[in-house]
């Protein structure tokens, strides 16, 4: 006979601390199974098999696994299609619930209601709860239900709508003894499906609160240390984001509108699902005539355009998998208004090599550059390479360490010049908007 138990679903929340789902789940009335879906129909599209991605989150899971077994339980771990996965888990348990936290992409969704048709044809049901932001969907809206597409006005709504409870800890570790009891499974290996160790360090999740302190100072400046470095472990879910506010709140208000800003775009995602299907959130920027050379987009990847701060940020990019923030700003807009690259095409070259990516914010921040996306400021909006490098790192310390031979023959010269540039981007936005009323 099959055992009865509940299923927890760990997917981009990788701890077993203070997490929505696994509240629920523990607190329910059956032994509960902690399963992780190394998903196929994801991890066959990433052409990169020394994707750090995939070695952070088994670093993460193997840290979970232990924890589990000295529980005297254990992770089960599939290499599969989340569908495969379900249909042999439904043969080895008589499953009654699964629970595991909202995901706002379409994939997500469209597997959701896959899996959830599935489980309801053999008497289950999949139970979701809102785990990686403070406020979702329809709860920070505009006083007659409508959603914000403008980030100010969301973010003073949100911080009048913020409870204490809003960020309080969910006590999963009163319940762990629930934790289905079995042997130790193995976790499948990185090499097992295809993938390699990279062995570089990952950044740490602790807060580092003299950072904080200082962040509305230092932020910008891509030479000083001056940022979290906690994108990974957001993305992931290795931190709680309400511990995360929790800190944030007392410490920086700055920092705490980065925390908003992921809330406002996951909003984004939600309410206008021609984001999320790929199209710019300004609808009427889809006849911007791209010239889309992509001879140019390669010298973009590869940090050789002839703009420093620009090649700084690709090289810093394809080094390291992270960017400073002010600096995909500046690369961001280089590419869709110097070069007049479609944003879709820098969306993707990050996805692939951020370690942070998020799909939220990422194309928050691709459309944001380009001008197609939530954001007051008008089209015209076209940064100067070399203003962003005066005001941001003026005596070259950060350039200089990614473009090491930025005073000899070997450096290029500009792939385009910057007044040519920004005319030419100014009449093809003008032009595709007819005379910009829609920036």
């Amino acid at each position: 006979m099959k055992p009865t138990v509940n299923i927890i679903w760990f997917r981009r929340d990788l701890r077993l601390q203070d997490n929505a789902a696994l509240y629920h789940a523990l607190k329910s009335s059956l032994p509960v199974v902690p399963i992780f879906i190394f998903d196929t129909n994801i991890l066959d599209r990433l052409e990169d098999k020394a994707d750090r991605r995939v070695e952070f989150i088994h670093i993460a899971l193997a840290d979970m696994q232990q924890q589990l077994v000295n529980l005297g339980s254990s992770f089960e771990v599939y290499y599969a299609t989340p569908l495969e996965a379900f249909q042999v888990l439904l043969a080895k348990y008589s499953i009654e619930k699964v629970f595991t936290n909202h995901d706002y992409e379409q994939y997500a969704i469209d597997r959701d209601a896959q899996i959830s048709h599935l489980l309801q044809e053999h008497g289950a049901s999949l139970h979701t709860y809102k785990d990686t932001v403070i406020f979702d969907k329809e709860e920070v809206v505009k006083d007659d239900g409508k959603p914000y597409t403008v980030f100010t006005p969301y973010s003073r709504k949100w911080k009048t709508a913020l409870q204490p409870f809003h960020l309080k800890a969910y006590p999963t570790e009163n319940y762990f003894g629930n934790f289905y009891k079995q042997a130790a499974q193995p976790l499948p290996s990185l090499e097992s499906m295809g993938f390699l160790a990279v062995g570089k360090p990952f950044p740490g999740k602790e807060l580092n609160t003299q950072m904080t302190t200082k962040y509305q100072e230092q932020r910008n400046f891509p030479a000083v240390n001056g940022t979290s470095h906690l994108g990974i472990h957001l993305r992931f879910g290795t931190i709680s984001i309400r511990a995360l506010a929790n800190q944030g709140k007392g410490l920086s208000e700055t920092f705490l509108n980065e925390l908003i800003w992921r809330d406002f775009y996951h909003a984004i995602l939600w309410h206008f699902p021609h984001v999320r299907a790929g199209h710019a959130f300004k609808k009427e920027y889809e006849a911007i005539e791209w010239v889309n050379n992509e001879a140019h987009f390669y010298k973009w990847c590869e940090g050789k355009t002839g703009y420093p701060i620009v090649d700084a940020g690709m090289r810093e990019l394809n080094a390291t998998g992270y960017m400073h923030n002010r600096v995909r700003m500046v690369v961001a807009s280089f590419l869709t208004k110097h070069l007049l690259t479609d944003w879709r095409w820098g969306e993707q070259y990050f996805a692939q090599k951020l370690l942070d990516f998020d799909f939220a914010a990422n194309n928050g921040g691709w459309q944001w550059a380009a001008g197609c996306g939530c954001d007051a400021a008008p089209y015209f909006r076209v940064f100067n390479p070399t203003l962003q490098t005066e005001k941001f790192d003026k005596s070259l310390q950060y350039i200089r360490k990614w473009v090491p031979e930025l005073d000899s023959f070997d450096y290029p010269q500009p792939i385009v010049p910057h007044e040519f540039a920004r005319k030419r981007a100014l009449e093809v936005y003008g032009k595709a908007l007819k005379g910009g009323t829609a920036g």
